[in-house]
């Protein structure tokens, strides 16, 4: 099935194509950010993008030159098997295969293999109790054989767990390489692995119940072993390979020098090795995420999830409305799927959180752990639509069972992702003995202030970087990763202090980086007070050719100027101008502000200039946005001016630490204005704020217009 009958041409199809892509991108933004604002996962923001925007909502209505909507209904329309077009489920295969590659690349190996037995006993604990929850619900219900195939394929529809959606949530809260993450994604890893192998056996035995010619030999006990073998096999056997050899293949990449390309040939691998699984039977995300799993180890791994990081966020979201647009809104809300979904949702849910929960508890993982843990398995998702799509195809559900599915699909896929951040989020260990070994440091320095603190940084990664390593900065959190082959530091800036976290056997290297890079500064400092002269240099900040930006003028505000200070010498003009802005409700923190102002004027020596200005200016904490207040004195005070006289004309201007503001682009602007010795004589002699705005706007625009 295409996206239209057969009758478009390729370049239509195209058009379209690009159409749909563009409205879902705008739609998982605008919902994503609509889901984050109200305190739920961005992945539920996005599903429900899917269904809002899909084929059974607003995608199907017709609109000019599309009769049957943006998002046409495959299974209507053409009898395709999948409510969407065959090309936008694979534009969402193949970012499932970016997302569980990423997601590979996450994972801390080290931890990865201590608890791939733990991982492998709670997938298996999830998967039967799921099989047995879901095909006895269907058995009691409707008064079956728990061998009947309906009975046998709600069973393995309850197995699955949406690695997909559970390694967002994991991601998204940073806790992809903890122990209860790992344990997750070793068991989902494990449920999709078995309920694959499940999957191939129930239709064998669908196959013989409707008499399919051959099917005689279908149930034989060795054929059975010999399907779930070969898949283990496949599994298991490119699974240590990747391993094995994930240090060549590292080594592969890097002989490319870009680093971008380590990011396009890495998610080659990705691709090549979803491919092969998925014509060996086995899903596609699998083989991604043991792609991923291969580099995780390497040192360019950070570097090849920053650089993916453009198309992570273009595709993956399309992933999730995707999955959103194939649920069937309308059979939902009937009576019999409603009562009979709900109990085999319960049902679900319960399986999961005793399956996956109860094993784990017995190896390791206390009460909170273990909720995580099953929280984690209970979304179902992608593997649980596509299986249902198989099966309604099929002719083993027929539209009511698919809509449970659906619904059991929707409900866990909502309650569990919140739910899991939640858990996750909660204070305190999810094991019973504290998980970080003892070659674990953290190492601190505390400096002056942030802007020293910001240089060092600076200069330490590099240096850093010219040490071969590859640096991946996380701007969000404040937190750096180093990392060259097995050596790896996270380095942490929180305000003035500076936390280095590594190995023990790395603590003599980080301390003598650090010692390198203050030696360094110290030297330079030297040099730079030897070379340069910021008194000096203040004196050509005045220039009457500047650029001026009368919208850069209009943040100042007519309340907070006033034409008649009192205080005589700088300390009580500053402290006068600063009170201004405090009682206009302009500051966070008076006296941080009065505090940072003093500073940085001290270490300025004085921000007077020619002509009777001085802009005293500084970045504080004690503002959440850029604050102005001017203030005018008649008698003028000593500001250190460039040419020995006092200021009169003086600019008050302090930008927050962390938000970007016009800061140097105001002060540049303000110097521009004030130069000229007319508006600077009339500011001098204005009466009123009012006045001085006037003047200040008319200079700004003249200088606009010339």
């Amino acid at each position: 099935m295409s996206i239209g009958d057969g009758s478009e041409s390729i370049t239509e199809v195209v058009a379209l194509m690009a159409l749909q892509l563009g409205i879902i991108v705008f739609a998982v933004k605008l919902f994503g950010r609509l889901a984050k604002k109200i305190g739920i996962s961005k992945v539920l923001g996005e599903l429900i993008a899917g269904i809002v925007i899909g084929p059974y909502a607003l995608g199907k209505i017709a609109l000019p030159g599309l009769p049957h909507g943006v998002f046409p209904n495959a299974i209507e329309l053409f009898g395709s098997s999948l409510p969407v077009s065959n090309e936008l489920y694979a534009i969402a295969a193949i970012a499932s295969v970016i997302l569980l590659f990423a997601s590979g690349l996450e994972t801390d190996i080290a931890l990865f293999l201590r608890y791939s037995v733990v991982g492998s006993i709670v997938g298996l604990g999830g998967v039967v109790v799921s099989f047995f929850a879901g095909a006895l619900t269907y058995s009691l219900w409707f008064k079956v054989s728990i061998m009947d195939e309906g009975s046998l394929f709600l069973g393995i529809l309850c197995m699955a767990t949406s690695l997909g959606i559970t390694a967002r949530i994991l991601s998204e809260n940073k806790k992809m390489d903890s122990p209860e993450g790992v344990t997750i994604v070793a068991a989902a890893v494990i449920d999709d692995v078995l309920c694959i192998i499940a999957f191939a056996v129930v239709m064998g035995i669908v196959a013989i119940t409707k008499g399919a010619e051959g099917a005689g030999d279908g149930l034989n006990t060795g054929v059975i072993l010999g399907i779930a073998g070969r898949a283990f096999g496949i599994w298991l056997g490119f699974t240590a390979l990747a391993l094995i050899f994930s240090r060549k293949i590292s080594g592969f990449l890097k002989g490319f020098k870009n680093l971008t390309d380590f990011a396009v040939l890495g998610l080659g691998i990705a691709l090549a090795l979803a491919g092969i699984f998925e014509k060996q039977g086995l899903a596609m995300i699998i083989g991604a995420y043991i792609a991923g799993l291969s580099l995780s180890k390497s040192d360019i791994a950070p570097v090849v999830e920053e650089r993916m990081e453009g198309i992570y966020e273009f595709l993956v979201p399309i992933f999730f409305a995707v999955m959103g647009m194939m649920v069937d809104v309308r059979l939902i809300f009937s009576p019999q799927i409603l009562i009979f979904g709900g109990i085999y949702t319960v049902a679900a849910i319960i399986a999961k959180l005793v399956g996956c929960g109860v094993p784990a508890m017995l190896l390791g993982f206390n009460v909170r752990g273990g909720l995580r843990i099953g929280l984690g398995a209970v979304p179902r998702g992608e593997m649980v639509l596509i299986l249902a799509g198989v099966g309604l195809a099929a002719g083993i559900l027929n539209s009511q069972l698919f809509g449970v599915a659906i619904l059991m699909t929707l409900i866990t896929t909502i309650l569990g992702p919140p739910a899991l951040a939640a858990a996750l989020n909660s204070k305190g260990t999810g094991t019973r003995k504290d998980t970080k070994t003892d070659d674990s440091v953290s190492l601190e320095w505390r400096f002056e202030n942030k802007e020293i603190a910001d240089i060092v940084l600076s200069n330490l990664l590099t240096d850093l970087r010219n040490e071969d390593f590859y640096i991946q900065t996380l701007t969000d959190e404040g937190i750096s990763k180093a990392r060259k082959d097995d050596t790896i530091l996270f380095i942490i800036e929180e305000d003035n202090l500076l936390t280095i976290q590594t190995n023990k056997a790395d603590v003599g290297f980080v301390r003598t980086l650090v010692y390198e890079v203050v030696v360094e500064l110290y030297e330079a400092v030297s040099k730079l007070k030897g070379s340069s002269d910021p008194q000096a240099m203040k004196a050509d900040l005045l220039d009457k050719d500047g650029r001026m930006d009368d919208a850069l003028v209009s943040l100042i505000h007519t309340d907070c100027i006033t034409v008649d200070l009192k205080g005589t010498n700088k300390s009580e003009i500053l402290t006068e101008l600063v009170e201004l802005l405090s009682t206009r409700k302009q500051l966070i923190n008076k006296e941080q502000v009065l505090k940072d102002v003093l500073s940085h004027e001290k270490a300025m020596d004085g921000s007077g200039m020619d002509h009777n200005i001085a802009i005293p200016h500084t970045r504080s904490d004690g503002v959440s946005c850029l604050v102005i207040a001017i203030g005018i004195s008649k008698e003028g005070a000593d500001f250190h001016s460039t040419d020995g006289e006092k200021s009169k004309i003086v600019v008050l201007c302090v930008s927050p630490q962390k938000i970007h503001s016009p800061y140097l682009r105001f002060i540049s602007t303000i110097e521009s204005v004030l130069i000229d010795k007319e508006t600077h004589d009339e500011i001098i002699a204005s009466e009123t704020p009012e006045h001085v705005m006037e003047l200040m706007h008319k200079r700004a625009k003249e200088k606009h217009k010339h």
